[in-house]
Parts: C-alpha cells; structure tokens; sequence
C-alpha cells in the first residue's frame, strides 16, 4: 500500500470512512467486502449527476459546493454545459491543452467538455511556460485554458522561446480565474492574435460572463456581459450601483448553490432579494460589461480610504525585472493599515533597497500614492495554488500574526 495512504490513518475525521482496494489494511475497510451484494443491474430511472467541488481556499478554508442538480435523463448534457460547448467552440476534433491539474474545477470541467465532444484532452504535470508552447505544437493544440499568472511566465520567455515553435493550431485561448492587466493581455492578444476569451464565474455557477478578443479591445478591461444570471452592483447598504460605481457584485436569476452543511455561509452568500455573490468588488459601464476591481477581502483600510489591491499589483507585474507580485494591507499604528508590496523577481540577486525605491517610483508614476506600495519585500516565491491563484491568505498570516487579521 503506498505511504501516502499509510498517512492517512489518524489524519481524517473520525465521520470519514477509509476503503481500500484490491487488499486489506487496519484502517481501512475493504472496498469489495462493502459493495459485495449490491445489485448490478442499471437504476430504472437514472438521471445526469453533476460533481460537488470544493472552493480553491485562497481566502480561507476550502468549501464544498453543491450546485443545482437538473433532472435529465442520464447521458443527456445539461444546458450549461451544452452552452460552454458552442461558447468555447469544442467539437469532436478538439485538442485541449490543460497545464493546471484536474483536482480544480475549471481544468476538471473543460476536460470533461472535451472528452464529451469527443476530442483528445493534452493534461500536464505541473506548468511550465516553454514546455506549454511546445506540446501546443507537438499535438497540434486547438483549444487551451490559462490563468494570468502563466501568461506572465510565458511573457517573460526571450523572444528567442517565444517563437521557437508553430502555434498556427490554435484557435481558441481561454482565460479566468483571477483578474487580469490590461497590458498583459493586449501583449497576449499581440502575440497569439485575438484567439483569447475571458470568462468570469465560480465554482458555485451563479453566474458567468464571457467576452471575446474582439469586444475586449473595444472595452478594455471588462470580464465581458452576463450569460448566466443578471449582474447587480451593490454598495455595502444593498443599493443598486449606477454604472462606473464599485460595489460588491451580486447575480439575480442565476443558478442556486448551497455550501456544503455549512447554513450560515450559504446564508452570508445572500442577500434579502435572494441574489448571491462570491464577494467580488466590480462595476457595470454603461453597455453593460462587467468589470472587476478585486475581491472585497483583499481590500486595504488605510486611513479610512478604501484601497483595491489589483490596482498597484495590475501595475508593478508590467516592470520588467518582477516575475510576480502580491499588495496587501499590514498593520500600521497611524493609518491601521499600511500598503505592502511582495515581489517576486525574475533574478532575486536583484532584491535591495534601491529596487524597492525603483519599484514603488513605477508604481508612483501609473497611481496615487495612497495606492502604492509604502514599502516592499522581495520573496523567492509566491505562495499560489497550481491553477495560479494567490493564496493571499498566507502572506497575510505573516503580517497579522498576534493582531487582528483583515483575511
């Protein structure tokens, strides 16, 4: 039996039932003794289920989704996924390059659209810029899935890497996760051609927008118009938002979710009309595209000014020597909290104070200054799960240990 199964063994709640299969082992019931004696034979009315995923936990612990189950006939595909099929354009001839790992919901779902249309799903190890680029060539690659953090990575390849393979199968890049600069993903589009769509949504499936390469260069920025459910931008007395305005971002006739026996968080998801949110601050222009500022639990309270993180972050990811970074509240006695750059650099032998001076001029000369960076420090690695999400969490731990946290 492998090791790591071995360690599971006073891990686990005691409510979690351990199986082992092909064998036996003191921990562990027997997989062939428990299902020995149930009947074979097919359900007399089967029906389509659907998986229950657990959030990513960037901003705390992961929770489990239970999202609203159709009643279809089994076999038959549900009319989301049937719409992410003509969104997305798979078809029975697709290759999906996945570089993130299918225990997350995104690389899990599109997979499984793929092989659905009947098409041939690439799945790698673990991301790797170069690598990436090369298995789109070696098996001619026409559909892909990326988060920002890996467009930077493949951005900060020489150009030599850039174009040392032929990317002419691809044809459709899609992008979410978390939100994106501008000028990264003009310098993508500027690179792979206006194959890119965004997309926003969560695990729950609330609600989902979608814009294309073309409708984003006409409105920079934006996370595209809704799809499913109807977008409402509330300020933090629960009044509509007119367009431009920041505020929490609410869907109403989206799809219903629940959290996993977990009442009061499922309950905090809602407000008095029965909209739900995923706590993420945005706001709707005039025609209707969303846009997002951040989550609302990043946000910094400095001196009483509401501070968006995303903003300086959007900036100093563009400077040429920082491979990632990460802006956050810290403690400060005179303002309650402070503005904290993190970078990660391309060649940390760099990190000094007279980048540190350079880094938050950069930023100085893009922003404000209340929403720059006061100070920065330099870290080998940022800690992101490996669908590329900031676990922001952590490095605020960092900060707040022994203090009141802001998570």
């Amino acid at each position: 039996m492998s090791p790591v199964a071995s360690e599971l063994i006073g891990n686990i709640s005691e409510k979690v039932t351990l199986f082992l299969v092909g064998g036996t082992k003191e921990g562990f019931e027997s997989y062939e003794k428990r299902v020995y004696g149930f009947p074979g034979d097919p359900l007399p009315d089967p029906i389509t289920g659907t998986d229950m995923l657990y959030s990513s936990g960037t901003t705390g612990r992961p929770k489990g989704v239970k999202t609203q189950l159709d009643d279809l006939p089994y076999g038959e595909l549900p009319p989301s996924t049937l719409g992410l099929i003509l969104l997305f354009g798979f078809h029975e001839e697709a290759v999906y390059l996945s570089p993130a790992p299918l225990y997350h919901a995104a690389p899990l779902r599109f997979v499984m659209i793929t092989i659905r249309c009947g098409g041939t799903a690439i799945i790698m190890d673990r991301f790797d810029a170069l690598t990436s680029l090369e298995l789109i060539e070696r098996y001619k690659v026409s559909h892909s899935q990326w988060v920002p953090t890996m467009f930077v990575r493949m951005l900060r390849l020489t150009e030599e890497e850039r174009n040392r393979y032929d990317l002419s199968t691809h044809q459709v890049a899609v992008h979410a996760a978390a939100p994106i600069s501008v000028h990264i993903k003009q310098q993508m589009i500027d690179w792979w051609g206006p194959i890119l769509i965004e997309y926003y949504a969560g695990t729950e499936g609330n609600g989902l927008s979608a814009v294309n390469s073309q409708e984003w260069l006409a409105h920079k920025g934006t996370v595209g118009r809704p799809i499913i459910g109807i977008p409402h931008i509330l300020d933090e007395e629960g009044n509509d938002l007119p367009p431009g305005e920041v505020g929490t971002i609410y869907f109403s006739d989206g799809r219903d979710f629940e959290y996993h026996n977990d009442p009061e968080k499922t309950a905090a998801s809602r407000n008095e009309k029965g909209w739900t949110t995923l706590n993420d601050v945005g706001y709707l222009d005039s025609e209707g595209y969303l846009y997002l500022t951040d989550r609302k639990t990043n946000m910094i309270i400095s001196g009483g000014v509401n501070i968006y993180p995303q903003e300086a972050e959007n900036v100093l990811i563009t400077h040429p020597k920082v491979m990632d970074v990460a802006v956050l509240g810290v403690p400060n006695e005179d303002f309650g909290e402070a503005v904290k750059g993190i970078v990660q650099l391309r060649d940390m032998t760099e990190a000094g104070p007279e980048l540190e001076t350079e880094l938050i001029r950069y930023c100085l000369q893009h922003l404000a200054k209340i929403k720059c960076p006061a100070s920065i420090d330099f870290e080998k690695e940022l800690p992101r799960t490996p669908t590329g999400k900031l676990l922001k969490r952590l490095l605020k731990d960092r900060y707040w240990k022994g203090q009141e946290k802001r998570i």
